[in-house]
């Protein structure tokens, strides 16, 4: 990463990559502090029919997520809809919402969130919990740190 005047400039090769269990991983683009709060940024690669994240909400914060390959599956208030590449998901503040790869295909994502929160540590504990070296209750305590309430 770099910044150019008052911009954030991530070459390929930079983000820091967190793998999951399943063939995929995340590619951390950018975070708040990176942004000036504007909006944190990460690309969520999906293995086959992977889940993505179980049902939550993000009180603060509007997450958008850009189908760059593949199909994911989106669970939004209640209602569940198939995005395949090029379609875009507008999650507003407060919106239960839950997603994965479509089943039968991978996913990649660019994920953004508006305004931004802190979260890189938040996708790091996820790495940890997919690999068994953390629990999902350990995530639980730091919900409100990171925007993201789990349902």
């Amino acid at each position: 990463m770099s910044e150019i005047g008052t911009a954030l400039v991530v070459r390929p090769g930079e983000a820091e990559e967190i793998r999951l269990p399943h063939g995929g991983g995340f590619h951390l683009l950018a975070d708040a502090g990176d942004t000036a709060g504007a909006l944190g940024a990460n690309r969520l690669v999906l293995g086959e029919g992977a889940t993505g994240a179980r049902p939550h909400y993000h009180a603060l914060s509007t997450e958008v997520f850009y189908v760059l390959d593949g199909s994911a599956r989106f669970t939004l208030d209640g209602r569940t809809t198939t995005v395949a590449v090029g379609g875009l998901v507008s999650v507003p503040p407060r919106v239960p919402h839950s997603f994965g790869a479509a089943p039968g295909s991978t996913a990649d994502l660019l994920v953004v969130l508006t305004p931004g929160v802190a979260r890189f540590g938040y996708f790091r504990s996820l790495g940890r919990i997919q690999q068994g070296l953390e629990t999902f209750d350990d995530l639980l305590s730091r919900q409100d740190h990171y925007d993201v309430h789990f349902l």
